[in-house]
């Protein structure tokens, strides 16, 4: 274990390099037999003579025992976690507060031995470096002398670098608003300003007027913020005003990080008379927007002539303006289509990147940053080639012509813009069907009246034309061959073709896959077409509803981004759906298979549900996935910690973490045991068993794969993958 060493009395140094080539150097553990008789005996605690002095002979301490060692015999340990050095501010800090009420804090040291596993007489310090060094500052401002005996504890037990590490990690600062109460008691209780607490804590008098000033927030505020409602740049903003009524009802207000504060901004919210509650310590933190009321009204506004603006310039019937977005709108929509660019944009593209291809050649090797001009114009090209490129996607004039755009405010605080709505009453009518006298309409073969009621014969038979009356075969005529067969033999004969169809399309895989994938894709793009073959129904669970802000995150706008895609490659006549289909290469099919299949997964438990098998199967799915949630989700005091319990809290950081990590925080308030929680955990994958992915547990053999008339030859299916008990 190499060490910085000592030899005996010298002062020549040993480099940690030349002792961890040498294979004579013991441990602590290894060296502590020849402690008792070598190691010099810095003064017990309790002892009432010499603190301070080393005494030669004496025994050397325990593990544990608490002893005082000379300012001038302690060392920076070279296995301590920290790499980065204590600031100046830190150290002064520590200084102030030692001079004021001295040591509350042991230090823990480890003796250091020679090359020889000898005692030098030296101890590295383990934990309370920064302390070392507050009173080295001390000791140079002559406030103490360079043998001033530091409390310390020896530790040989256990591992230098871990009990930093630990001593550094494994720590929770003081809430600022437990600050503000103690030096609160402190002002009032022993009359102490701001300057002196401000001298005995090593913090600034302005820190400490800044806390002292929180008494003037409403205690309700105040536990806001000790909840998470607040951060403590916005809490001191209420501390503008002693009038507790007021705050609260101003925290009714917006804070000015609101999206809607940010889309209007502080000027135009002013100009139109409203009010923002600010903090008085620096110049503007931003403060509260007082008027709620009016800023919506404002944001309204602007997002409606936004949506003007948009349907002046882009054609669209109609454009609605909403601060959320409407999810439940409950329209078709419609995409960009590919479209062929023209003769001329063709030569303008075509031109474009030649200059832009030519430039690059002429520049790629200079190792300097580009001329300014020269960067411009790269500028300059570039935007034209996106701006020609833009013109192969557009929308069908028509489409425009009867259709809208919704414009809302993100959750950033700019306006969001969505075309291609088409509401019911625009969709292109579908021709109705013809009708006999009396509202009668024949479906099928079958008579049915006004209401949807089969018109029944006087011997209760269904109508066909080439029957009479209690099914009873007319007089043949002769008839015309191009008529059409009658809507009863049409019946048959199509239930006949169906039947061929299923047993053909079970022998042919391959266009199965493009049946299937025809009929997602119809009704995933083509919404109210009846256009499939095939009864196969998706369906795609609203998560909006179920989880707030879900729409807003990495993961939803992957899958919007995927879905417009492919919405604009579709054709824009379902009709020639089939054929852009069957058209696609295979690794493409499968995709869009895959994407439309995927559109319908409802794995949301609802607490009046009861399908079990159903969770399980998502299990499953999940498991043959290989899906890891902490790619999408992480645990925070909003979205998982700020919600469970303190047992679900403890539970998670032991499960992460370990029991260590969990005690050290069991004895916490919630609020503050969550915070701790989120920053144990922000290193970790850690996920609620809500959320975690079960792994296969084996894979079949071949003496164990099943039979073959539910496996292919040569493989297994996907559907065959194995699952342990735990997952079901």
């Amino acid at each position: 274990m190499a060490r910085t060493t000592k030899k005996a009395k010298a002062v020549t140094a040993t480099t940690v390099d030349d002792m961890a080539a040498d294979e004579n150097i013991r441990s602590v553990g290894e060296a502590s037999a020849d402690v008792v008789s070598a190691l010099p005996a810095p003064q017990i605690e309790g002892e009432a003579a010499g603190i301070g002095q080393v005494e030669e002979e004496a025994t050397a301490p325990a593990t544990g025992v608490e002893i005082f060692i000379p300012l001038d015999k302690l060392k920076k340990s070279p296995r301590n976690a920290r790499k980065t050095p204590h600031g100046t501010e830190t150290i002064e800090t520590y200084a102030a507060s030692i001079a004021a009420k001295g040591i509350l804090q042991n230090l823990v040291v480890e003796p250091e031995f020679d090359l020889d596993g000898q005692p030098t007489g030296f101890y590295f310090v383990t934990i309370g470096e920064g302390r070392r060094l507050a009173q080295l500052l001390r000791a140079k401002r002559k406030e103490i002398g360079k043998t001033e005996p530091i409390r310390c504890v020896i530790d040989k037990a256990n591992d230098p670098f871990e009990i930093s590490l630990d001593e550094n990690v494994s720590r929770t600062d003081l809430l600022p608003a437990d600050q503000f109460e103690a030096f609160r008691e402190l002002a009032e209780n022993r009359g102490w300003g701001a300057e002196e607490i401000a001298a005995r804590f090593g913090v600034t008098a302005h820190v400490v007027k800044q806390r002292l000033r929180l008494g003037a927030v409403s205690p309700k505020l105040m536990q806001v913020y000790r909840d998470g409602g607040l951060n403590l740049d916005q809490l001191m903003a209420f501390a503008v005003t002693d009038d507790h009524g007021r705050q609260e009802q101003v925290y009714d207000g917006l804070p000015a990080n609101d999206r809607k504060a940010i889309f209007i901004g502080a000027d135009a919210y002013a100009d139109a008379g409203g009010t923002i509650l600010r903090d008085l310590f620096t110049e503007d933190r931003g403060g509260y927007f007082e008027d709620a009321a009016l800023l919506d009204r404002l944001v309204l506004e602007k997002l409606s002539g936004i949506a003007t603006e948009l349907q002046s310039t882009e054609g669209w019937k109609w454009a609605e303006a909403f601060i959320d977005y409407p999810h439940a709108h409950g329209l078709r929509r419609v995409y960009p289509q590919l479209l062929e660019l023209s003769a001329e944009d063709l030569a303008a593209r075509a031109a474009v990147q030649e200059e832009f291809d030519r430039l690059t050649v002429e520049w790629e090797a200079t190792e300097e940053d580009l001329p300014p001009d020269v960067d411009q114009r790269f500028a300059e090209l570039e935007a034209e080639i996106e701006r020609l490129d833009a013109l192969r996607h557009a929308y069908d004039p028509e489409e425009v012509a009867f259709g809208g755009a919704f414009v809302s405010l993100n959750y950033e605080g700019n306006a969001r813009i969505e075309r291609g709505f088409i509401r019911p009453e625009d969709e292109t009518p579908v021709p109705e069907t013809d009708t006999g006298g009396d509202g009668e309409t024949v479906v099928d073969g079958v008579r049915v009246n006004a209401d949807g009621e089969v018109i029944e014969d006087a011997e209760g038979q269904g109508y066909d034309e080439s029957y009479g009356a209690g099914g009873q075969a007319k007089e043949e005529e002769e008839g015309d061959a191009a008529q059409p067969v009658s809507d009863l033999l049409t019946r048959d004969l199509t239930a006949h073709r169906t039947l061929g169809l299923r047993l053909a399309l079970g022998e042919q895989p391959e266009i199965a896959l493009i049946a299937v994938t025809h009929t997602l894709a119809a009704q995933t793009f083509y919404r109210g077409a009846e256009s499939h073959a095939l009864e196969i129904r998706p369906a795609s669970a609203y998560l909006a509803g179920h989880a707030d802000g879900i729409e807003d995150t990495a993961a939803a706008k992957q899958l919007s981004d995927r879905h417009a895609g492919w919405a604009a490659d579709m054709p824009q006549n379902i009709a020639q759906l089939w054929g852009f289909i069957a058209g696609l290469d295979q690794a493409s099919l499968m995709a869009l298979f895959a994407h439309c299949a995927s559109l319908t997964v409802n794995a949301v438990k609802q607490p009046w549900e009861n399908k079990p098998q159903a969770h399980v199967t998502a299990n499953r799915l999940a498991t043959a996935l290989a899906l890891d949630m902490s790619q999408h989700w992480t645990p925070t005091v909003r979205s998982y910690l700020g919600r469970v319990t303190k047992a679900h809290i403890l539970a998670a950081v032991r499960d992460a973490v370990g029991d260590e990590a969990a005690e050290r925080i069991a004895g916490m308030k919630k609020q503050a045991m969550a915070e701790a929680a989120e920053q144990l955990l922000a290193e970790t994958d850690w996920l609620p068993p809500l959320l975690r992915t079960e792994q296969p547990a084996s894979v079949p053999t071949e003496t164990e794969a099943p039979d073959a008339g539910h496996m292919e030859e040569g493989g297994m299916d996907v559907g065959d993958v194995v699952f342990s008990e735990a997952a079901e």
